[in-house]
């Protein structure tokens, strides 16, 4: 046999093993779900709900026990904001917990009996702020507010101390040092634009690996021996399993990553900096790492729901993880190199910098490198996995051949008995 006639078997025998792998991903519900459907419903949705960056007139309640001037002052403060709106004036601490619960309101001013006492002693005063955990939002906008307030408070006050003459010198007193304060890569400071491109990114590696695992527990279980590898020619080997199984899902993310990182950025307005060759040379690389990472992790899975279980789970900690909700320079160490186990840690890094902060290719040389890695290090345990896949569904092969063979024997031999 030539060897183009074996490099056209193995292409043929490959592309077997990719058009069952692409109608399974097309008829079975749970693949198409998570390898079609949630890619390109759920960024929708978070970012729609994401996309004002920041929310205006947040409710709140104020519990004033104080009954002054400078209390009164705080609230109309407060209330004349535009992220905040002072919906109810409570009576005690208690009435105003009984609104946050029933989400009447979404924070809490308690300013307490001796606010002015303090004040008028030329003491610090004390405004508690109660805040409702379950949006950032509404709790960036009723701290900030009333961090704004206290300082613009306190800058009256003390004008009014320093005696002095002029506005400049009321300028100088309160604010001797100029400071603008400007959002870096975000300029308006909004959720939307600093977390969900890296939301993007790790989407695009939980499906995958959501799609592939449920693809083979359902493999598993359609399988007498519970091998993920059938009894075929085409399987004979395990370059063309991993190879037929890598292109089917290398071409449907192909699609799925433009959209997430291409077509939402721009239909939500998200920072859009980098060049395409720049970007195309970075998910490459992450395409192939992800692909290979869950075609070694799939070999795990012994039950459809399991993979389920674990892609959830590590979602918010590989987010966490990766240095874009959490300082990088916070997280220990242990569990940096927990993070560099994954594609998502580097593609996200990757992908911030250069579509989020406007770098180049060669601000990133480090994280390409290292998704380059990943190829390699998951191509060759996925092959290692797959090759021990391979070798049980052979052995279970030859045990059922060598049963059916005995049982073919044992009714030769009653057959003759019976002629006889």
């Amino acid at each position: 046999m030539s060897i183009f006639h074996k490099i056209y078997n193995w292409l043929q025998d490959a592309a077997y093993v990719w058009r069952f792998e692409m109608k399974q991903v097309l008829h079975d519900e749970g693949v198409l779900l998570f390898c079609l459907v949630v890619p390109l419903l759920y960024p929708i949705l978070y970012s729609w709900i994401y996309n004002n960056e920041v929310v205006r007139e947040v409710p709140v309640a104020v519990v004033d026990l104080s009954h002054s001037h400078q209390s009164r002052q705080f609230i109309r403060m407060c209330d004349a904001s535009p992220d905040v709106h002072v919906a109810y004036y409570a009576v005690d601490l208690d009435d105003a917990q009984s609104l946050v619960s029933r989400q009447v309101v979404k924070g809490i001013y308690y300013i307490p009996s001796d606010f002015a006492t303090h004040l008028n002693r030329m003491e610090q005063g004390t405004v508690s702020v109660y805040c409702d955990m379950a949006l950032m939002l509404t709790y960036k906008a009723i701290y900030q507010t009333a961090m704004a307030v206290s300082q613009e408070m306190g800058a009256e006050i003390q004008k009014k101390l320093s005696g002095n003459y002029t506005a400049r010198e009321d300028l100088v007193t309160t604010s001797p040092l100029e400071v603008e304060d400007v959002a870096v890569f975000n300029p308006q400071g909004g959720y939307g634009s600093s977390i969900l491109p890296a939301v993007l990114i790790l989407i695009i590696q939980q499906t995958l690996v959501l799609g592939i695992g449920l693809a083979a527990g359902t493999a598993r279980e359609r399988n007498r021996y519970s091998d993920i590898v059938p009894i075929n020619k085409c399987y004979s080997s395990v370059a063309r399993i991993v190879s037929g199984k890598a292109l089917c899902y290398l071409m449907v993310y192909a699609v799925m990553g433009t959209f997430l990182t291409i077509v939402i950025p721009r239909l939500f307005h998200f920072p859009q900096l980098a060049a395409w060759q720049d970007l195309l040379a970075m998910m490459i690389p992450y395409l192939l790492a992800c692909v290979f990472f869950g075609l070694a992790v799939s070999c795990l899975v012994r039950y459809r729901e399991n993979v389920i279980l674990l892609a959830v789970f590590l979602s918010l900690p590989l987010l966490f993880m990766s240095g874009i909700s959490w300082p990088q320079s916070a997280i220990p160490g242990f569990w940096q190199g927990v993070s560099w186990l994954f594609p998502s840690t580097f593609g996200i890094r990757a992908y911030t910098r250069l579509n989020s902060m406007g770098g180049t290719l060669g601000d990133v040389v480090m994280e390409v490198r290292c998704l380059w890695a990943h190829v390699v290090f998951y191509l060759f345990l996925a092959c290692i996995v797959y090759s021990l896949e391979l070798r049980n569904s052979q052995r279970h092969a030859r045990e059922r051949l060598a049963v059916l063979r005995k049982k073919r024997e044992v009714r030769q031999a009653m057959k003759q008995q019976q002629g006889k």
